[in-house]
């Protein structure tokens, strides 16, 4: 009864719907090998599966979008500190899905929802590719927020 009372937040886009066949999993991460594959096809170098393996299970939590064939074609995974901030990581849909973009509105949608109701009031930060930055966007992410910026160095073995 109470629901019927309630007010949407304004400023949150409508919740997007997973198309037809595709399905999200936080119960079973991929294989190290599996992930390398997805990061690998969508511009990432390749990482050493012994250290991506390290990163799932350092992992916080992470999403799995799987196409109606059952593969894996799209990710995010999610560290925090328990406390103040959370990351958002490997952020990707495969270029090759034909709904690139409702891919990653319906990742971004589910991992914030999430942080929201796990870690309510830490800051998000994510790392994720120029083809994710609409999804961003439209969730209420800026670019370098008041002249804010982040740099990163990744370390050749």
């Amino acid at each position: 009864m109470l629901d019927s009372l309630l007010i949407p937040f304004r400023g949150q886009p409508q919740p997007p719907q997973l198309p037809l066949g595709y399905s999200l999993d936080s119960a079973f991460p991929p294989s190290a090998e599996e992930l390398n594959a997805l990061l690998v096809a969508c511009g990432d170098p390749p990482r050493p599966p012994q250290r991506l393996q390290r990163a799932l299970e350092a992992s916080a939590w992470q999403l799995s979008l799987r196409g109606p064939e059952g593969h894996l074609v799209g990710f995010v995974r999610a560290t925090s500190d328990q406390a103040l901030n959370a990351n958002l990581w490997d952020l990707t849909v495969h270029p090759a899905e034909h709904q690139v973009e409702p891919l990653l509105q319906v990742l971004v949608h589910t991992a914030l929802g999430r942080l929201r109701r796990e870690l309510p009031g830490c800051s998000i930060s994510v790392a994720a590719p120029q083809a994710a930055l609409a999804a961003l966007q439209q969730h209420g992410f800026v670019v370098d927020p008041g002249g804010i910026r982040a740099m990163g160095l990744r370390l050749n073995p």
